[in-house]
């Protein structure tokens, strides 16, 4: 974690980074001087202390450029002044700190801001993982995007594929194989020319998958395995 500090002053920046590194000992700690200089860094900080009145590029003015480039860093404003709380909303300052403080304040504060840095880590992941879990198809010159979570099941037929989802079903010249890469551990292909979605068996047996939507076909030599990789399912996720 880069915790950053923007002070005219060099008194207060070494007073704030004596802070910082007591609170929190294995933050990187990054001092600047001006608007100017920490702009000109091009490193955006996990976590920024701005001072708002400074000499040249104030800090409104800082923090309006930095927003341009950079919307995750977690903004702290610091002032003597409260002249500047509304305009802090505009710029998606996370804190207004009004000198003077306690140590107790700005370690809370600190440490608020270190939890939305968090919250925005797991947003990210989350929104890399959906994106995992979706699968875009051309069909009739349009683009569909099909969420993996709603699949059912697939099955191909004269080179096309035909996706059965929980509400619709898409159409669209494609090989099974290409979309076995393309789904995880919740698919099972236990025919050539079927691809099923094991959350959504309902039953089985050595020939035929019953779904939730539709049946699949079971291919005699992949049936052990395929009880095998449902039974090692069904543990995971707890399900009787």
């Amino acid at each position: 974690m880069q915790i950053a500090v923007c002070d005219d002053e060099k008194e207060i920046r070494d007073l704030f980074a004596e802070k910082i590194q007591k609170f929190y000992p294995q933050a990187e700690v990054v001092l600047y001087a001006s608007g100017e200089e920490l702009l000109l860094s091009h490193l955006p900080p996990d976590i920024l202390l701005l001072d708002i009145q400074m000499p040249g590029k104030n800090g409104m003015e800082t923090a309006r450029e930095l927003r341009r480039r950079y919307k995750d860093t977690v903004l702290i404003f610091i002032t003597g002044l409260e002249d500047f709380v509304f305009q802090a909303f505009d710029v998606g300052a996370f804190h207004y700190l009004v000198k003077p403080f306690e140590d107790e304040k700005l370690f809370q504060v600190l440490q608020s801001a270190a939890a939305r840095l968090e919250e925005q880590r797991k947003w990210r992941i989350g929104r890399r993982e959906e994106k995992r879990q979706e699968l875009v198809v051309a069909a009739e010159g349009k683009h569909f995007v099909v969420s993996l979570k709603e699949l059912v099941y697939a099955e191909v037929f004269n080179r096309k594929i035909m996706l059965h989802t929980l509400d619709s079903d898409i159409e669209y010249y494609g090989r099974m194989k290409d979309l076995v890469k393309k789904t995880g551990t919740d698919f099972y292909r236990p025919h050539r020319s079927y691809l099923v979605n094991f959350n959504y068996i309902k039953k089985y047996d050595a020939s035929v998958i019953y779904l939730e939507k539709g049946q699949a076909l079971m291919a005699k030599q992949n049936y052990q395995d395929f009880v095998k990789r449902y039974l090692r399912f069904i543990q995971k996720e707890g399900k009787e």
